[in-house]
Formats: C-alpha cells, sequence, structure tokens
C-alpha cells in the first residue's frame, strides 16, 4: 500500500467484491478496459490447487487476471465481463500450501504452474509475490516452479535463489500474430532480450510457441522468430531448453466474447474451416484440420532441430 500511494495512484478500500464489479464505464467495452487496468489486492480465500497438466501437476494461485489484450486468450472466457486483476497478499499460506501437495506426492517431483491464470511477471515487479515463490521453491528438495509470460520486466529476478529450481518461460510467436493479437505486451524483441537475461541469470529456460496461428507467410514469420532466438541465447542456456507448440484453437463461447470485447479483431474464428475435438470438460475445441496440424508440427520440429537441437519438445498440441 505505501508502494502505491507513493505512485500517487487512485486507491479504493472495499471489503465487498459488488464495490469491485462496478467499476466506471458507460457500458461494458468501456469497463472491460478499466477492469484490465485495476489490480485488486485481497485475500486467496480458497487454498485448494487446481490441476495444471501437461505443463504441471498442479497450478498455484499467485494471481488472477491479466493487463494484456491478447484477442484469442482462453481468460476472455473464465474472467467474465470485468477482467480486473487480483493479487493476494497471504503468500506464506499459498507458499505452506504448496509445501503439503508436495509432501504428500513425495518423494516425486511435484511442479507448480504460477500463470495458469494470470501473466503473472506482469504485476510481479510491483508486488514481489513471485520473487518470494521462487525463493520458497529454491530450497525445496521435490517442488519445482514454473510459469510463462508475455512481458519482459524481469530485473528484479535476476539475483533470485532460484537453486535452478524455476523453469522461466516466455510466450513468443511470429510477429503477425504479436502485432494484431497481442496489444498491451511486451514486443518480441523485449520478450527475447528478457529471455537472454533470464539464461545468464542460470534459470532453466523455456519457450512456448502459441497459439501457432496460420497466416500468410506464416513459415518465413515462425522462422524469423526462432533466428532472433538463435541470436540472443548463450551457449549455457541451450543444454537445457524446452518448448511447448499450441496450435491456435477456440472454443463457441470463447468466440462471442472474443467478437464482443474486440470486435473489429482481425483473428479468423470460421468454425467451418476447423476440427472440431472435444474436451474433457464437455466444452469442445475448433482446432486446425489434419493436414494443417501436420504441416505447422513439421515446420515447428524442423526449426527447433535446425537452431536448438538438444532442445526438448514437451508436447504438441
Amino acid at each position: 500500500m505505501e508502494k502505491f500511494k507513493k505512485m500517487d495512484l487512485e486507491i479504493r478500500y472495499t471489503t465487498s467484491h459488488n464495490q469491485i464489479r462496478n467499476l466506471p464505464g458507460e457500458n461494458s467495452f468501456q469497463k472491460y478496459r478499466v477492469a484490465k487496468s485495476t489490480l485488486v489486492v485481497g485475500i486467496r480465500k480458497t487454498l485448494k490447487f487446481d490441476t495444471s497438466k501437461p505443463s504441471a501437476e498442479y497450478a498455484i494461485p499467485l494471481a488472477t487476471g491479466c493487463m494484456g489484450h491478447c484477442h484469442y486468450c482462453y481468460l476472455q472466457t473464465t474472467m467474465g465481463s470485468k477482467p480486473y486483476i487480483r493479487t493476494y497478499v497471504n503468500v506464506d499460506e499459498i507458499l505452506e500450501a504448496a509445501d503439503k501437495y508436495i509432501e504428500e506426492r513425495a518423494p516425486k517431483l511435484t511442479r507448480f504452474e504460477a500463470s495458469c491464470t494470470s501473466d503473472i511477471v506482469g504485476i510481479d515487479h510491483l508486488t514481489h509475490t513471485l520473487k518470494r515463490a521462487i525463493e520458497h521453491f529454491g530450497e525445496s528438495k521435490h517442488g519445482n516452479l514454473r510459469f510463462v509470460t508475455k512481458f519482459h520486466h524481469v530485473d528484479h529476478l535476476l539475483d533470485a535463489k532460484h537453486n535452478g529450481k524455476t523453469r522461466f518461460r516466455f510466450s513468443v510467436n511470429a510477429d503477425y500474430v504479436i502485432k494484431y493479437f497481442e496489444p498491451g505486451t511486451s514486443s518480441l524483441e523485449k520478450r527475447i532480450e528478457a529471455a537472454g537475461k533470464v539464461a545468464r541469470a542460470g534459470y532453466p529456460l523455456g519457450f512456448i510457441v502459441a497459439p501457432i496461428y496460420l497466416h500468410e507467410g506464416w513459415e518465413k514469420g515462425y522462422y524469423h522468430m526462432f533466428e532472433l532466438l538463435d541470436a540472443e541465447l548463450p551457449l549455457e542456456a541451450r543444454k537445457d531448453l524446452t518448448f511447448e507448440f499450441i496450435q491456435h484453437r477456440f472454443t463457441k463461447p470463447a468466440k462471442k466474447v472474443i467478437q464482443k470485447n474486440y470486435p473489429m479483431t482481425k483473428l479468423e474464428l470460421e468454425e467451418d474451416k476447423r476440427r472440431y475435438k472435444w474436451g474433457k470438460y464437455g466444452i469442445g475445441k475448433y482446432i486446425y484440420q489434419k493436414n494443417e496440424e501436420e504441416d505447422i508440427k513439421q515446420h515447428l520440429q524442423n526449426y527447433m532441430n535446425k537452431f536448438f537441437p538438444n532442445a526438448k519438445l514437451e508436447y504438441f498440441t
């Protein structure tokens, strides 16, 4: 609170979620954008962790919501019409809950994903919650932390005592996708520059290429992305480097929300062009056709093998 007071920000005090939901704005379009620039500081009451396959065993709830305006994001539907950003002050309780999950599975390794419901790096230069978690897992025998970000605000994390127990991942994409579908996030160049800093700080490094999106010249676009990565990453980072490839997909509920929040989007959401894949919660997803899927997989695996032959592809989905 003292930090935010010094930044001369508007601060409201409330014990009611209804007051938070009643954000200013004449219509849902304006209220949505006000919510995206509102940070709610509160207590995390639910300390039961969701699962987070295939990325990790559990999702650790350090923050909720995101200030980015990625048109395709699944948080569009899970966060509702007023997706304000929430950060939690009872960090010790959250980390204690994580320790109990670790004890239940020991001596197996338990991985925790910190970015299922938020891009926590985007706010951690203000809160340092993530830094506390990194150092906590740095002392853990059977627990690892992982997260992914589209932001470059990493300088405060470079001296954290991570002891190799945190995998720092960056979401990267072709310039076309970032330009048209990821407003409010860091540029590809800044993300890659930040990845170089993180690598030199000794963190295990990874990249999520997502969503892989078919557009005119997509082959060249993704090849150029790998070229930029190759130019930046030091040799020591390439010994333990991971990639995750996720093709673009959408659900019917997500399509409605996307078109409401971003009515001018260039995002291709034509169901007739896609293949329907059943989801585990009964809501199916529209993904690319089989031949397109194979084309994507082949191209990106070839690029990865060319530039980073020792890297591990964790999954393609």
